[in-house]
């Protein structure tokens, strides 16, 4: 009787898993959908296009996507995580809310790409890049760990616009222990946590 009921078991959690994984792969689906009509409405904020307001993303759906931080850099919510995450892994939340500023102020401003990966992998992964994990030649797999379920959680409130800009519309950041010769010649708009924040003089991209 021990064996049958053992059995049973077993076949239960085979049939569970599979409908589990299925329903982990909609969200990640609809999450990623989700984004990609939100990035596209802040790019075209502004412009004669037709105003719309897109579905926001919930918090399971977005942690339903990249759930191990190594999958293929393609979608708004995966690039803007492991930025958030490679740029500001353990220091506070506000200093993660504020480098996902950074990205969504670019993200429809002149001279800057108009999708979130593009904004990431600006400038190539082997030189001139703009985000410096994207070019350190090191793996950009993340830890799938509490600091990235952060990170995640923190790129889904900012594609649905529910973060309030800690920057003061930044475009660029540096950490504080660093002193770049740009910083001189950019406008400084804020300081939070680790990290200086700053724009151009005439708010256009360099």
């Amino acid at each position: 009787m021990c064996r049958v009921w053992i059995t049973i078991c077993l076949a239960a959690l085979l049939l569970v898993d599979p409908a589990i994984a299925a329903e982990q792969a909609q969200k990640a689906d609809a999450a990623e959908s989700k984004a990609e009509a939100l990035e596209q409405s802040v790019a075209t904020e502004g412009s004669d296009a037709p105003s719309s307001t897109p579905e926001a993303i919930t918090k399971s759906e977005a942690q339903a996507v990249d759930p191990a931080g190594e999958e293929p850099m393609d979608d708004a919510i995966t690039c803007l995580s492991r930025t958030i995450y490679w740029e500001a892994r353990g220091v506070g939340s506000e200093d993660m809310e504020a480098v996902a500023n950074v990205v969504m102020n670019r993200l429809g401003h002149e001279g800057f790409p108009d999708t979130v990966c593009g904004i990431v992998k600006q400038g190539g992964e082997q030189w001139a890049c703009q985000f410096s994990w994207w070019c350190d030649g090191r793996p950009d797999v993340a830890a799938n760990d509490e600091s990235y379920a952060t990170a995640k959680e923190i790129a889904r409130k900012a594609l649905n616009r529910e973060l309030a800009d800690r920057t003061g519309g930044a475009l660029y950041f540096h950490h504080r222990t660093v002193n770049p010769g740009w910083a001189t010649e950019y406008i400084k708009t804020a300081e939070v946590g680790e990290f200086a924040f700053y724009t151009t003089q005439d708010g256009t991209a360099r």
